[in-house]
């Protein structure tokens, strides 16, 4: 009987099995200030879920959402003011 082997493909990395390039980590150093802006606004939400909001937890969450929406502005003007061609 005659065995039929598998044809093995060159191994190398899978597209979610490598270390992120020096574009994606800028990108994520510029996107950082929105992440948390994010997170302390979830901490905010996060506080009230078993308890009743008070006036206090109130201004937090909403002083944690204008802080999202005002670094969400920044880098869309900041991403607005790159000149085309750079980065691609």
């Amino acid at each position: 009987m005659r065995y039929i082997g598998t044809v093995q493909a060159v191994v190398t990395a899978a597209e979610f099995d490598r270390e992120p390039t020096d574009a994606e980590l800028a990108g994520i150093e510029v996107e950082m200030p929105v992440i948390l802006a994010e997170v302390e606004l979830l901490d905010a939400q996060i506080m009230t879920l078993d308890r009743p909001a008070s006036e206090v937890d109130t201004r937090r969450i909403r002083r944690a959402q204008h802080k999202v929406l005002a670094e969400r502005l920044r880098l869309a003007n900041l991403v607005r003011q790159v000149p085309a061609g750079v980065g691609a």
